[in-house]
């Protein structure tokens, strides 16, 4: 499965008017970062920063004056972006004002079953909260120490630490059947480790006078007793 955790900043709140200055994203596959990213500063086309919105990240409009408009990147964006899933962190904003560049470029919307939330996902986990990004990071132990101001590249990074804690956390995949027949693998983000079957089993650890209060136990429950018949079937197979 192909997701991109991404991030915009924007000129301000309203996507009807205001317009995306960045973007940044990192692509997911099967949950694990691939090292691909995508990082866009956007003019926003003779639109101001809004105060409100340069004490937030701290863009200004001067820095944005020879970058490219939306319209120059739109096709490398959605090139990116191609068949991912797109998940954000209270995505209806960062969706709104994707859909309202692309609706301004004559462009189809971005449909709903193609975007994750990851605010709704902490929500439902957490339903007493808070939910931020700063406290998901708090929460889980991912250091956000270098966030002074918000940016979508570092938010992205931030956020997709976030998302596979939201998930169920870095967990190791087992693959039974590895390379080799009684072999199996250890699948992490950076490495596979292969664990090797024994050539010899491990004799059984069971002394033997457990074996011998087990079978009196059993011998006093009757016949019909469930380890009467596990009994009976290891008989069977030890012949």
């Amino acid at each position: 499965m192909r997701e991109i955790i991404f991030d915009t900043e924007t000129t301000g709140l309203d996507s009807r008017d205001d317009r995306i200055i960045e973007i940044g994203g990192i692509e997911l596959r099967d949950h694990f970062p691939t090292g691909r990213t995508i990082h866009i500063f956007i003019n926003p086309n003779g639109k101001k920063v809004h105060p409100d919105a340069l004490a937030v990240h701290g863009i200004t409009d001067e820095f944005l004056a020879d970058k490219p408009v939306f319209a120059a990147v739109a096709d490398q964006i959605m090139e990116f972006f191609d068949g991912a899933m797109w998940v954000a962190h209270n995505a209806n904003f960062d969706m709104g004002f994707i859909n309202a560049e692309f609706a301004r470029l004559g462009l189809a919307p971005i449909p709903a079953t193609s975007v994750t939330d990851t605010l709704q996902i902490a929500r439902r986990k957490h339903p007493m909260g808070p939910n931020s990004l700063d406290a998901l990071c708090r929460r889980y132990g991912i250091d956000n120490s270098h966030r002074q101001k918000h940016g979508a590249l570092l938010d992205s990074e931030l956020l997709a630490e976030v998302y596979i804690e939201l998930i169920g956390g870095r967990q190791t995949a087992l693959g039974l059947g590895g390379p080799e027949a009684g072999n199996s693998q250890v699948q992490r983000s950076d490495e596979v480790v292969v664990l090797r079957a024994r050539p010899t089993p491990l004799g059984s650890r069971l002394r033997v006078e457990e074996a011998e209060a087990h079978a009196a136990l059993v011998a006093k429950m009757g016949e019909k007793a469930i380890w009467a018949k596990y009994g009976l079937q290891q008989a069977k197979a030890e012949k």
